[in-house]
Formats: C-alpha cells, sequence, structure tokens
C-alpha cells in the first residue's frame, strides 16, 4: 500500500492529510453513485480503520495529531469531502484540519485562491482561500444549546459552563476567577476531564472542553485551552471551538454580528472569528475563523508486513 500523506499545522495543531493511496480516496467514475462523507466515514469506521490507527498513533504518529483523508464530494460541483479522525475515533468537524486540508491542496496545485466547498460528515462548509494564504472557514450553524449548567470539580465552587455545538458538542467554561489557566497542560486536561465527566451525566454527547479566561495579548479578546477526545489538549485556538464560543457570545448579546472575536490559544497562536446570524430567535450563528496553516512535511508511508506496530500500538 502505498499512502500519499502530507503534513501540516495551524496555529500549532497538526493534521496529517491523506490523498490518496485509499479506495477511500479513489476517483468515482462518470455515473457512479456518489457516497456521502458521512457513509464514506462509516466505511471507513468498519473497514480501514487500520489506517486511523496506523497513521496517527504511535510509533508513526502521535496523540495530538487529527487526520484529514480528502475524498471525492458528493456533490462534483464541490471541490472535496473530508473525513476527519484522531487517536481515539472520529470527528464529525474539525476546524483547524480542515484549513490544513486546504492549504495542503494548495500547496499541491489543486486549489486556486476563491470559495471552495468542503463536504464534511455533519455538512458542507466554505473555506475561502486568500492571496495570502489564509483560509477563511465559514463553518456549520453553530448554536448554545445551555447556559450556567453546574459543574462539579474538587476544590472548585460554583463552577458552571455553557454547552454548545460548533461542529462538536462543547462544554465551555470561564475559568477566569480560578486562576487555571496559569497551571502545566497536564494539570488542566485533568481539570477539564473532571469537567467532561460532569457535564455527561446530563450531556451525554459533549466530547470536548473549553476553558477561557482573559488573554496573554492584551490585542486578543480571550485566551482558550481545549480538550479534545482522547485526553489530548488543542494547541490552536480550536475552530469548532471558537463557534461554539462565538454563538455563546452572541446569545449574550456579547459580541455583534461581523465584529471581529480574536481567540487566542493556551500556546498562543490565534484565530479571528466572527458571526451572522442564520434564526436570531434560535440564536443559530454563522461562524467564521480566519487562520493560516503550514505544510511541513510530504510523507512515503512505508508498512512493513513484518512489523508488528506497522497499523499502530494499540491504546493501554
Amino acid at each position: 500500500m502505498q499512502l500519499r500523506v502530507l503534513d501540516s499545522h495551524t496555529g500549532g495543531e497538526p493534521t496529517r492529510t491523506i490523498l490518496s493511496g485509499t479506495p477511500l480516496t479513489q476517483a468515482i467514475a462518470p455515473g457512479d453513485a456518489r457516497p456521502s462523507v458521512a457513509r464514506r466515514l462509516e466505511t471507513m469506521r468498519r473497514d480501514f480503520d487500520f489506517l486511523r490507527t496506523g497513521l496517527l498513533l504511535e510509533p508513526r504518529g502521535s496523540e495530538v495529531m487529527v487526520g484529514a483523508i480528502v475524498v471525492p464530494p458528493e456533490n462534483p460541483a464541490h471541490a472535496a469531502g473530508v473525513i476527519f479522525f484522531n487517536n481515539v475515533g472520529y470527528l464529525g468537524m474539525c476546524g483547524h484540519g480542515t484549513i490544513g486540508a486546504v492549504e495542503t491542496l494548495r500547496y499541491l496545485g489543486l486549489l486556486a485562491p476563491g470559495k471552495h466547498i468542503i463536504e464534511t460528515c455533519v455538512g458542507d462548509v466554505i473555506a475561502t482561500l486568500h492571496a495570502d494564504r489564509s483560509v477563511t472557514l465559514q463553518n456549520v450553524p453553530s448554536y448554545r444549546i445551555a447556559k450556567d449548567v453546574p459543574v462539579d470539580v474538587a476544590g472548585a465552587s460554583g463552577l458552571v459552563c455553557d454547552v454548545a455545538y460548533g461542529g462538536n458538542m462543547f462544554a465551555l467554561v470561564d475559568v477566569s476567577d480560578q486562576g487555571w489557566m496559569e497551571l502545566s497542560a497536564a494539570k488542566l486536561i485533568e481539570l477539564s476531564t473532571q469537567v467532561m465527566e460532569s457535564v455527561r451525566s446530563s450531556f451525554p454527547n459533549v466530547d470536548h472542553v473549553e476553558f477561557f479566561a482573559q488573554p496573554k495579548n492584551p490585542q486578543n479578546s480571550s485566551r482558550s485551552f481545549v480538550l479534545c477526545p482522547g485526553g489530548q489538549y488543542d494547541r490552536s485556538p480550536c475552530g469548532t471551538g471558537t463557534s461554539a464560543k462565538l454563538a455563546c457570545l452572541a446569545a449574550d448579546g456579547k459580541l455583534q454580528a461581523g465584529e471581529v472575536w480574536r481567540q487566542e490559544s493556551f500556546i498562543g497562536s490565534v484565530f479571528e472569528g466572527s458571526f451572522e446570524w442564520v434564526d436570531r430567535d434560535k440564536g443559530v450563528i454563522s461562524p467564521s475563523i480566519r487562520s493560516r496553516a503550514f505544510v511541513n512535511a510530504d510523507l512515503q508511508i512505508i508498512v512493513d508486513p513484518d512489523d508488528p506496530f506497522a497499523w499502530g500500538i494499540p491504546s493501554v
């Protein structure tokens, strides 16, 4: 098996993009049925999950890496479909990963500046590739589901969160008064995991936790720490997390349509976000996230049939 794989990072968060070499990435003949990205994801989960484990788990990958397989779109007028996955499973949407995949396609000469429709398993998104190589991602509609949900964390009292959807499900916690953002990443993973366990008792679909507090750089609007499925934190400000954050800000009237929100990550990288209303009465917004990705590796994947860990070291 020969796979065409390129690595990139968006705001420090890596994306490993697979472009060819699998049945999922094969071109579709004219007249053939075009399965949706969601159906292709189920096919990958059922028949090709070894690609996920082999590409992302040790010894070839790392737990922080996100994978993106570029597949033929269901609608031939669209640019591409993308399946996202990580060390423990599959993601509905990935903002930094979409930006990384778009930059990878640009690097290969497959996308020119302009607007491109990208299909994901949770809906179509619009990626505008700018002349400066930055990308504005118009994400799927986002909205808050619940406000001020009590959170049980050892040593903290009166903690609450908002639950919101931005392509993935988030519990968003203001930790400005806790001083947590000065702690280590390992400690924040521990605390955010407690939040996840607490919130899931009422909202079992929550799979991300976002802490936010005052930014280090006064030019930015907020600083975030995002726990992703699999127990790793997002090095970028998180595209779907920023979308969820924008939905909460819009619902509370703290950010107006078209106003720019600069979301700072735990490591200091920045996404610029804004929104337009889809349905003000229902609190549904159309969020946009702008950032830039950088291709940093063009890989030849080697699978030795004698290698017991060719398809990854199972999680223990």
